[in-house]
């Protein structure tokens, strides 16, 4: 049995990230600890391709592999009514999830105290000494067994925790180019409502433009259940004909994906010597479904309590209060006590950028709080807060 200081499972945006920040170089008193990445082969357990966006001042730690960013953000109502905001000194960044592992993996492979595996993940079991032991099998079979002191597991939970509220942020998006110039390069449209109201819950567009040509087009639901993929490609082709009228256009490749917005308790910790991290840890923001800052802020945290000897137990990727404010807008969307276009374009256009940055990323004090929740419909939001706590928590139950 091999061993490590330190095993992370899983080498999507959190696991690279994570092993990215612990496998910088430490100190004589403190050196970095010893790192095993495991990543499943490629087949259905890797992730798919995808595509993260985030906000930061000034420039960042991946902006090498950044494709487009912008400072100038919009929302569309469902009358056409659209307002931009400037958000500068911030910058709106897209990174591709290929951009960001060949970024990474060039750090990592010159990085001695890092080594990678391709694997299958069995099982992770504490032994009575307080380490871990994780079991795995390449793609061969070949069987791998490491014992660590720490274990960081990224990988999706079997089921989601249980809870008041359970939607889906799901979508698919396609990478267009365009006969002629369509798109403003400077702007991101990231909320246009003049898409067709589903039955529950919201739809938008979300334009990420690339160059007068090309952009990355998404159609959006917040919704109970996603959609078939032929119902995906109907959307987008009514967006970008019928409300963008982009002419005729060449899909060069698309995305898909489901995002969780639940006010389930995602769990930190396995057992005393493994953590869970990233999404399957509770980065994802329940009410917008942005996960790629909190990775890096609980990154930052995990890598801060390892080099300092403590018990590196992630701390939450959000704020109580921010989660309970996402609670009380998650249980308002699903019983339809609030417009959710409306609500939406309400808060970007009411509320100043700065501010709004701040309350999407948890760092708002109590009165900027109250000050952006008075710009929301206050009675429904007043009413849902009231019998939250009356609620029971209830299991996911997939559609």
């Amino acid at each position: 049995m091999s061993a490590a200081d330190v095993v992370i499972v899983g080498a999507g945006a959190a696991g690279l990230s994570l092993a990215h920040r612990l496998s910088a170089a430490g100190s004589p008193a403190r050196p970095a600890p010893s790192v095993l990445l495991i990543e499943p082969p490629p087949g259905p357990l890797r992730p798919p391709r995808r595509t993260w966006c985030y906000w930061e001042a000034g420039t960042g730690p991946y902006d090498a592999a950044v494709s487009a960013s912008w400072t100038w953000l919009r929302t569309t109502d469902r009358h056409g009514a659209s307002a931009r905001r400037h958000i500068a000194p911030m910058r709106y960044k897209m990174i591709r999830s290929d951009d960001f592992e060949a970024l990474v993996g060039r750090d990592l492979t010159d990085r001695p105290n890092v080594r990678r595996a391709e694997a299958t993940v069995d099982d992770i079991v504490t032994l009575p000494d307080g380490t871990a032991r994780v079991r795995a099998a390449d793609v061969h079979g070949a069987p791998l067994q490491v014992r660590a002191r720490w274990v960081f597991d990224s990988r999706p939970p079997r089921a989601l925790p249980r809870a008041r509220t359970h939607l889906s942020q799901h979508f698919k998006g396609w990478f267009l180019r365009t006969e002629r110039p369509a798109f403003d390069p400077a702007v991101v449209d990231l909320m246009d409502f003049r898409t067709p109201r589903p039955a529950r819950g919201l739809s938008f567009g979300y334009v990420l433009p690339t160059s007068r040509h090309t952009a990355l087009v998404e159609y959006t639901e917040f919704g109970p259940a996603p959609l078939t993929q032929d119902a995906y490609d109907a959307a987008l082709d009514h967006y970008t004909r019928r409300v963008l009228g982009l002419g005729p256009v060449r899909v060069l490749a698309s995305e898909c994906g489901v995002i969780p917005m639940t006010d389930g308790r995602f769990a930190r910790l396995s057992s005393p010597a493994v953590f869970r991290i990233g999404a399957a840890g509770g980065a994802t923001r329940p009410a917008t479904g942005y996960t790629f800052a909190a990775i890096q802020r609980q990154a930052d945290a995990i890598t801060r309590l390892v080099r300092t000897g403590r018990r590196p137990l992630p701390p939450p990727a959000h704020p109580a209060r921010a989660r309970a404010m996402d609670a009380v807008l998650l249980r308002a969307l699903a019983t339809g006590r609030i417009d959710g276009a409306d609500f939406f374009h309400r808060l970007f256009t009411r509320v100043p950028p700065p501010r709004l940055l701040r309350f999407l990323d948890g760092r708002t004090r109590l009165h900027e709080d109250v000050a952006v929740g008075l710009r929301t419909p206050v009675l429904p939001m007043l009413r849902t807060a009231a019998e939250l706590p009356w609620l029971p928590r209830r299991p996911h139950t997939r559609a």
